[in-house]
C-alpha cells in the first residue's frame, strides 16, 4: 500500500459534521465530477473513498447511485471506480456549490461552503482525496501535489493553503495545474491540515531519521575532507624536507626549524595540531599550531630555493 494510499485511507474515517461533510463533498466533486447524459459521474481508484463517498451521498440526499468499474487509462493497474447520480444531480451540484441557482458552474464555490477553517480544512481533504498525492518520506525527496484541470479552482484552493502558511507552489502541466510543496516541515503541516495523526507521526518519524542520517554523513564527509587535507599538507612537507636533504641544506635551518623537520619526518601523518602538541609534551617547549606552521613555511622557503 503507498503512503498516498495510508494518508486517505485514514482521512476518510474521521467523523464530520453536515457542514463539514458537505464541504469535503464539495472540494472532491468540484474537482473530479464530471456530466454525461445529464448523469453526474465521480471517479476513484480507491475503494474505501467510493464506500465513503456512497455512504455520504446516501446521508445527505437519501438516494440509491449506480456504480461500475471502469478500465482504466492511467497506466495503473487498479481497478477505477464509477459512481454515477442521476436522481437530484441539480440539488446536489447546488448544495456543493458546483451549480448557482440557475444550473450554471461556478469556477469557485460560494463562500457558505468554506464559511470556518474546519470546513476550509474539510474542502482541502476533499480536493487531496480526489487528485492528491505524497510521496513516502522514505524516498529520495519530499513532494505533495494536487492535480487541478480549471484555472480559478486552482488559484483559489492555493489561496485557501496559503491561508495556513503553506507557501503553496504552482505550475501548468500538460494542460493541468499542479499545487506542490517540496519542504518536508511544511508537508508535515499540510497532513496536520488534512487531520491524519498517523500519517503525521510517521512521516515525522522518517524525517527526524533522515535528518540525523544526514547530519552524520555530513559530519564524516567533512571529517574526511579534513583528513584529506592533513595528509595533502604532511605530504608537501614531506616533498620538501627530502628536497633539502638531497640538497644537503639541513643546516641552513635553525635548530627550532631543524626539530620541526625530524618530527614531521617522525609523525608523517599527524595534523599540526596534533604535531604541536607532540613536540610540547617531548620536549617541554611549548609550540602553538601558528608557530609550527612558520617553521614549516621557512622548510617550504628554502626547498623552492634549492628546488630553482
Amino acid at each position: 500500500m503507498s503512503y498516498t494510499t495510508r494518508v486517505k485511507d485514514e482521512i476518510i474515517k474521521k467523523v464530520l459534521v453536515k457542514s463539514e461533510s458537505i464541504a469535503q463533498l464539495s472540494g472532491f466533486v468540484r474537482n473530479n465530477g464530471y456530466i454525461n447524459n445529464n448523469e453526474l459521474h465521480i471517479t476513484t481508484e480507491n475503494k474505501n473513498i467510493l464506500e465513503k463517498l456512497k455512504k455520504t451521498f446516501r446521508s445527505l440526499y437519501e438516494l440509491e447511485l449506480q456504480e461500475e468499474i471502469k478500465s482504466n487509462s492511467n497506466f495503473s493497474k487498479k481497478d477505477l471506480y464509477l459512481l454515477s447520480i442521476k436522481d437530484k444531480k441539480d440539488i446536489i451540484l447546488r448544495d456543493l456549490g458546483y451549480y448557482d441557482e440557475a444550473n450554471n458552474y461556478l469556477e469557485t464555490p460560494p463562500e457558505y461552503i468554506i464559511d470556518s477553517k474546519e470546513e476550509i480544512r474539510a474542502y482541502i481533504r476533499g480536493v487531496f482525496l480526489s487528485s492528491g498525492s505524497i510521496n513516502d518520506p522514505k524516498t529520495s525527496r519530499y513532494h505533495m501535489e494536487l492535480h487541478v484541470d480549471k484555472p480559478k479552482e486552482a488559484i483559489f484552493v492555493q489561496k485557501l493553503l496559503n491561508m495556513f502558511e503553506l507557501n503553496i507552489k504552482m505550475l501548468t502541466r500538460d494542460r493541468v495545474y499542479m499545487l506542490y510543496i517540496k519542504e518536508a516541515e511544511r508537508i508535515s503541516d499540510f497532513l496536520k491540515i488534512l487531520d491524519a495523526p498517523n500519517a503525521v507521526m510517521y512521516f515525522e518519524n522518517i524525517r527526524v531519521y533522515r535528518d540525523k542520517k544526514n547530519q552524520a554523513n555530513r559530519l564524516n564527509n567533512c571529517e574526511q575532507a579534513n583528513m584529506d587535507k592533513v595528509v595533502s599538507s604532511a605530504t608537501k612537507q614531506l616533498e620538501y624536507i627530502e628536497i633539502i636533504e638531497d640538497n644537503m641544506g639541513t643546516s641552513l635551518l635553525d635548530d627550532k626549524t631543524k626539530e620541526a623537520l625530524e618530527y614531521r619526518k617522525k609523525y608523517p601523518e599527524s595534523s599540526l595540531k596534533e604535531l604541536s602538541e607532540i613536540i610540547t609534551i617531548e620536549t617541554g617547549n611549548k609550540i602553538t599550531k601558528s608557530g609550527l606552521n612558520h617553521r614549516f613555511r621557512k622548510i617550504k622557503d628554502l626547498a623552492l630555493k634549492f628546488k630553482k
